[in-house]
């Protein structure tokens, strides 16, 4: 695990080793459906065509938030609440939905 810091100057980056590499495989898949959305575009695809494949990397997007947020909880919200300090501002840090 390597800690960074952010702009207040407080520690994150923990995702779980496991995780990582599933992240890393749907951002890839990700990308290439972006860069397949870049193509229908170029060539002008039927919007809804267009439209159909946005919402397929919403929902990729979506799904690795989900899978970011988890370890955020289980990890450095579990570790303030057992430590008993910054257990609000860990919440708090939370982006909104």
């Amino acid at each position: 695990m390597q800690d960074m810091e952010n702009t207040q100057g407080t520690q994150h980056g923990y995702i779980k080793a496991k995780d990582k590499e599933k992240l890393q495989n749907r951002l890839k898949r990700i990308e290439g459906q972006v860069r397949g959305l870049q193509r229908m575009v170029d060539e002008d695809t039927y919007c809804v065509d267009v439209l159909t494949q946005i919402a397929s990397v919403v929902s990729a997007l979506e799904k690795v938030g989900t899978i970011v947020l988890k370890d955020h909880v289980e990890h450095c919200v579990r570790e303030s609440i057992e430590k008993g300090e910054g257990a609000d501002e860990k919440i708090e840090e939370q982006p909104p939905p």
